[in-house]
This record gives structure tokens, C-alpha cells and sequence, in this order.
């Protein structure tokens, strides 16, 4: 049975696009922190937590609730939903403010709210965690963006029936610059009549998720 992408975001360049239309550009913004907090509160989302994150798990986070603001994971229990995600420079950004905390040993003081971010894999359980997902999780470091490895990944989980839908992506923030795709899949016999918001599904193949990537 064949898999389709039925909703993406993709989030560049101070822009964001939803199922392939701009929702949000503004060209002044310098930071990263700025431009995600502007999003964030464009959307209107209620998660006081999105504030103690890190930048990766931000940035995952908003792009997977621009994902799921149209397609639902109503339906599917947690346990058949799988994140799937991949950078090229891991938790690299955080460990890099990590070790701010740590390089004075005159004035020694690690901070335990950034330490616990010091791992890739931490965006995926802030995205499990607000919208209750428990399934097959991975994160894959790659020095580019693969479309292929992920393509390859997510389709095992579904050729071994482990999830019957899957969120995965590109999540990538270092040193004020962010790059960023999600999308979401789902098996033929769940896709609705036009997608999310009027989008048409998309094959889920490596082709599409490149082209997803450079969208403008």
C-alpha cells in the first residue's frame, strides 16, 4: 500500500510555508529566538513549556504544530504514531551553550535546564509529549539533508507495521540559522478527500521530500 505526505511545513530563510503556502515572512528578524517567538505567538499557541525549550525543540515543535494544525492525529492511538527526525549537527547548539556554563572552573555552575537538552533526540519527546505520541522514534545525523535515508527509515517502520502514521523531518538550528521540514504520512486508506486544507497527498518518496526542501 502506498504512503502519502498529506500536510508539511517548512521553515527557512525568516519564512514559513504551510502545505505550500507562506504564512510568514518578515525580513528584519536577525535571531533565531526572535523569529520562533514571533511564530509562535502569530499561531496563538497555548504551551508555556515552549519557553524553557532549546532551539532545536522549538524548532520542531513549531513545525510540527503547523503540521497537525490540519491534520489531526485524532483516530490513531498513540502507540501508531512514529517521529522520525534528522540534522546535521545534533544537539551541537546546545552544547555549545552547555559549555559556556562549564569552560570557568573559577565560576563552575552547569546549568541543569540547558543540560538536559545536550541530545538530538529531546526535540522528539517535547513533540511526544504535547500531542501524546508513543510510538517508534528515531533521530538520524546525516552532514546534509537525505531524503533518502529518511524515506528509507519510515517506510521499514511501515512495511513491519510498527506505526500507521509518522511525522518526520529535517531539524536543523545552529548560530542564529534555522532550516526546517516536516511532514506529515499516512497510508493511502487515511488520507482525506484533498488533504490537509485542500492540499492533494503527495507520494511519500524521497522526490517529493526533496522538493519539499526547496520550496521558497
Amino acid at each position: 500500500m502506498d504512503r502519502f505526505i498529506t500536510s508539511y511545513s517548512r521553515l527557512h530563510d525568516n519564512k514559513v510555508i504551510v502545505n505550500g503556502r507562506l504564512i510568514f515572512y518578515q525580513e528584519n528578524i536577525i535571531k533565531f529566538a526572535d523569529f520562533i517567538k514571533t511564530v509562535f505567538k502569530q499561531e496563538q499557541t497555548v504551551y508555556p513549556k515552549f519557553y524553557k525549550m532549546d532551539a532545536v525543540s522549538k524548532l520542531g515543535f513549531i513545525a510540527t504544530e503547523l503540521v497537525l494544525k490540519d491534520a489531526k492525529l485524532a483516530g490513531y492511538p498513540g502507540e501508531s504514531v512514529g517521529v522520525v527526525l534528522s540534522n546535521a549537527s545534533s544537539s551541537l547548539d546546545t552544547d555549545l551553550a552547555h559549555n559556556e556554563t562549564i569552560r570557568d572552573r573559577s565560576g563552575y555552575f552547569p546549568s541543569p535546564s540547558v543540560f538536559v537538552y545536550t541530545l538530538p533526540n529531546i526535540v522528539i519527546g517535547e513533540v511526544c509529549i504535547r500531542n501524546k505520541i508513543k510510538g517508534e522514534n528515531a533521530f538520524l545525523i546525516s552532514e546534509t539533508f537525505n531524503a533518502s535515508l529518511l524515506h528509507d527509515y519510515v517506510s521499514e517502520l511501515f512495511n513491519n507495521e510498527r506505526v500507521e502514521a509518522c511525522l518526520c523531518g529535517w531539524i536543523e538550528v545552529l548560530a542564529n540559522k534555522c532550516d526546517a521540514m516536516m511532514v506529515m504520512v499516512e497510508k493511502e486508506d487515511h488520507c482525506r478527500n484533498g488533504g490537509a486544507s485542500g492540499m492533494k497527498p503527495m507520494l511519500f518518496n524521497a522526490e517529493n521530500l526533496n522538493f519539499i526542501m526547496k520550496r521558497n
